[in-house]
Parts: structure tokens; sequence; C-alpha cells
């Protein structure tokens, strides 16, 4: 196990690319996740995936033998609803699969006078059609939220455009900046500490995405692990002004 600082009580791990790829979970991520929980340290699991309802995601989890409760998962598409929630926006137009739709209990999906387009992964059913429908609900006036920036993600044929690409194509076309609401925001990082109970200099974010695991994490407190798993880039590393904490060859290496 890498050297942390004493005070570490909790964990916050993301999970496509740090706990499994593709159908497979990481060699060793299984048993290091029991060894986590013998030592004590809470622990707590951010997905920026907006492909899946949380609970698809928790049954697939299951199956790969990774032990992670529903109740310690959070997606992107719930902390979102909660946000839209409080700002009273619950007619939205959502660039998300009907099921992750439904997973935001409250927010009515609509295609006429949305208050608000999310900007999601409709997998398979993201077209320039869709996009086009979500341009035009912007250049209306509706508010313009995504649920993520990621450039990319690792699939089992390969790297695949993520989110943040498609975000980019509405901030562009649209000349207008849409707020973050998953990974890296800092309220996504604050909501599994305060359930945890701790403050940020207390946990440690581990994740293989530099710049939304890692840079977010720091940015609010806490300690950034990077895995040389997923999408794990040594040039990116090189490049980025974003510096890891510790550098680790995968999340196995958290057993100790």
């Amino acid at each position: 196990m890498p050297t942390l600082p004493e005070n570490i009580r909790g964990i916050l791990a993301d999970l496509d690319g740090t706990l499994y790829v593709g159908q497979t979970a990481i060699p060793g991520a299984i048993e290091a996740l029991h060894r986590i929980r013998e030592r004590g340290l809470g622990i707590r699991y951010l997905t920026n995936t907006t492909s899946k309802p949380r609970s698809v995601i928790a049954g697939q989890l299951h199956q790969l033998g990774l032990p992670v409760e529903i109740a310690h998962l959070y997606t992107a598409p719930c902390v979102a609803r909660d946000h839209l929630l409080a700002a009273g926006m619950v007619r939205c137009h959502c660039l998300l699969p009907a099921d992750v739709i439904a997973d935001m209990e409250g927010i009515t999906h609509v295609d006429t006078h949305p208050q608000a387009v999310v900007v999601g992964d409709m997998g398979g059913g993201i077209s320039g059609e869709a996009l086009n429908r979500a341009f035009r609900f912007l250049l209306e006036g509706a508010a313009f939220f995504t649920l993520a920036r990621n450039r990319c993600y690792r699939a089992a044929d390969g790297l695949r455009l993520d989110v943040g690409a498609f975000t980019a194509a509405l901030e562009y076309g649209t000349r207008r900046e849409a707020t973050l609401l998953g990974k890296p925001a800092p309220h996504f990082f604050r909501a599994p500490l305060d359930d945890l109970g701790l403050q940020p200099d207390e946990a440690l974010m581990i994740g293989d995405d530099l710049e939304s695991d890692v840079g977010g994490a720091q940015a609010i407190g806490l300690y950034g692990v990077l895995v040389r798993t997923g999408k794990f880039s040594e040039e990116e590393l090189q490049k980025s002004s974003v510096r890891p904490d510790v550098v680790i060859d995968s999340f196995a290496d958290l057993a100790g």
C-alpha cells in the first residue's frame, strides 16, 4: 500500500477504469475493498456514468464480485436531480436514456419549453437531431447543465467520446457555458464526504481520470490518487498541470 497521510479515514473511489474495465474487475480490486473495510475505512463510490441507472450499475458491480452497496453509490444524474429540484427546475430536456431519467425522481423530461437542458450520455441514442433539438432549446433560453466534462472513456472496443465532447459542441454553437453538475464539480465530492462525516483532508479520491477525479478532488482539499488503469495516459500525466499526490499501478495497491 502506498504511504498515505495518517489522518486519512475515508476513500472516494471512481468506478469505470478504477475498479473495473469493460466486464472485468481490476485484478486485486475485490480483495482491496475487503481489506479497506477490515481496516475500518469508510468508502463511497462516485461515477460520472450517465448511460445506466444506479440500480443497473450496482447490479453489474455485484456480478463482477465488487461488494458495492447501492446506498453508497453516487451517480451524476442522482446528484444533479438534487441540484435541479433545489433550483425549482423540474421540467427538463435530458439527453439521457429513459431509464436514467426515471432515476431522477421529481424531474419531468419534456420536449417543449423546458426550463433546462441536461446533457448526459445517450449511448447509441445520440444523434445530430438530438443535439440540434437541445441546441434550439438553449437558444430559446433554457438553463444549460452538463453531467460531465470527461473527454472520453474506455469501452471494451476502445476509447469512445464522452459527455464532455457533446457538451463542448453545444457550448460552441450557443456561445454559452454549461454548468457542471458531475465530477469535478465541488458539490459532487462534498455529498459523499458529508455522508461519511469527514472533512476533505481526511479522505482520498482515487481514479483514472487526471482532471475529473484527481484534479477536482484536490481542488477542495482531498488527497488525490491516480491509477495506471482505465484511461490512464503517461503522456497526459507528464503534460498536465494536475499533479497527483501519488500514482499507483492499480486499486489493488490499496490492499496493503
